[in-house]
C-alpha cells in the first residue's frame, strides 16, 4: 500500500524503513505537518501515517477523503487530534499504536521528578561555569512522600511501581480503576479532591477527552498543597497554562515538570533556536527557575520507536487483509497515553 508519512523526522524514516523490510509498503516521507493546507501532498496514496501534532480535523479529513484516502494510521496511542466522528462519517478507518513502551514514558516521568527535586539541570549548568556553591539546590527525600497519580493505565501503574521502590505513599484517582498491580502495590484510590489535598507530587497519566480537558485549572490548583510538584507527561491540554502560571507565581505550585504543552503543535519537534518564539505563555513558563520542560520526548527510546514502527506497519497490513484489531471506534475513548 502507498502511504504518505507526515511529520517525518530522520529517526521516523530510519525506524519505519527498517521495519518495512518485512511489510514492503510504499512509504512516501513528508516533512510537513498534516493540516488542511498540506493534505493534498497525500495525492496518489491510499493511506496517511500521522503523528501527535498532525491536524486531523473535519477539514483535513474531508480533503484526504476527496483523494480516496481510506486509512489513517497513527504512530501514537492517543488520538485526541483526530475527529473520529467525521472519519467514520467519511468511511475512513483510524488505527493506532495502543502500546509501544509504557516504560519509556514512566521512566521519563521519574526523571523529571528527580531532576526538579534535586535541581540536577541547574547544578549541571552551574558546575560547567565553575560554580560549586550548593545554595539554591536543596531538595527533599522522596521516601515517605505522598504521590498522587491521576490515571492508572499502563504508564500510571508503572510510575506507581517505580515510586513504590522509593518508599513513597501512593494515592490514585481513576474513573475506572482496574489495575491489579496497583492493588498489589497498595495504591489507595481516592476522590480527586482528596488526592489534590494530600499529594506532595501529582503526576498526570490520563487521556485527553472532554472530561479531562483543563483538569488542572484554577479551582483544582486551589485544592492542592502549597509547594506541590506537578508533572505532566500525558497530554498538554490536561493543564490550563494560565492557571498554572498563576499557581507558580503564588507559590502554590512549587515545581512544574512538563513533557507536553497544550499549544505544542506550533513548537515541538522543530528547531527555533534562532527564532523569536511568539508564544507568550510558553515563554513565561521558561522564566521560572522551578519549571522544567522537555519537548515531548518521553516516548523517545530505541525500544519505543521500534515498537511504534512495527505496529504502525502491521496495522496497515491488517487493514489490507480486512482486519483492524487496533481500530479506533467513534464510541470509545483512549485508555492510556
Amino acid at each position: 500500500m502507498k502511504v504518505a508519512v507526515f511529520s517525518t523526522k530522520s529517526y521516523d524514516r530510519k525506524f519505519l524503513e527498517a521495519a518495512n523490510t518485512e511489510y514492503q509498503h510504499e512509504l512516501v516521507f513528508l516533512e510537513p505537518r498534516l493540516t488542511p493546507e498540506t493534505c493534498m501532498l497525500a495525492a496518489g496514496s491510499q493511506a496517511v501515517c500521522a503523528f501527535v501534532n498532525d491536524q486531523l480535523d473535519a477539514k483535513t479529513l474531508t480533503g484526504l477523503a476527496s483523494q480516496g484516502i481510506k486509512l489513517i494510521a497513527l504512530r501514537s496511542a492517543g488520538f485526541n487530534n483526530v475527529d473520529i466522528g467525521k472519519a467514520t462519517e467519511l468511511g475512513m478507518t483510524v488505527v493506532r499504536v495502543p502500546a509501544y513502551s509504557p516504560y519509556a514514558v514512566a521512566e521519563h516521568t521519574i526523571g523529571l521528578i528527580l531532576t526538579l527535586n534535586r535541581r540536577i539541570h541547574r547544578a549541571y549548568a552551574r558546575i560547567r561555569e565553575g560554580n560549586f556553591s550548593l545554595d539554591g539546590l536543596l531538595g527533599f527525600d522522596l521516601h515517605g512522600k505522598t504521590i498522587g497519580i491521576i490515571g492508572t493505565g499502563k504508564i500510571g501503574t508503572l510510575v506507581a511501581q517505580i515510586l513504590k521502590a522509593f518508599g513513597c505513599k501512593l494515592v490514585a484517582y481513576d474513573n475506572s480503576p482496574s489495575s491489579r498491580l496497583c492493588q498489589e502495590l497498595e495504591v489507595e484510590y481516592v476522590s480527586l479532591p482528596q488526592l489534590l489535598a494530600t499529594a506532595d507530587i501529582i503526576s498526570l497519566h490520563c487521556p485527553l477527552i472532554p472530561d479531562t480537558y483543563h483538569l488542572i485549572n484554577a479551582e483544582t490548583i486551589a485544592q492542592m498543597k502549597t509547594g506541590v510538584m506537578l508533572i505532566n507527561t500525558s497530554r498538554g491540554a490536561l493543564i490550563d497554562t494560565k492557571a498554572v502560571i498563576n499557581g507558580l507565581k503564588s507559590g502554590k505550585i512549587g515545581y512544574l515538570g512538563l513533557d507536553v504543552y497544550e499549544q505544542e503543535g506550533d513548537l515541538f519537534f522543530e528547531d527555533f533556536s534562532n527564532t523569536v518564539i511568539q508564544d507568550d505563555l510558553f515563554e513565561r513558563l521558561l522564566t521560572f527557575p522551578n519549571v522544567l520542560i522537555t519537548g515531548h520526548q518521553a516516548f523517545f527510546t530505541v525500544d519505543a520507536l521500534n515498537s511504534i514502527a512495527k505496529t504502525t506497519l502491521a496495522n496497515i497490513s491488517d487493514f489490507e487483509r480486512g482486519i483492524c484489531p487496533n481500530r479506533v471506534k467513534a464510541e470509545i475513548a483512549p485508555t492510556n497515553h
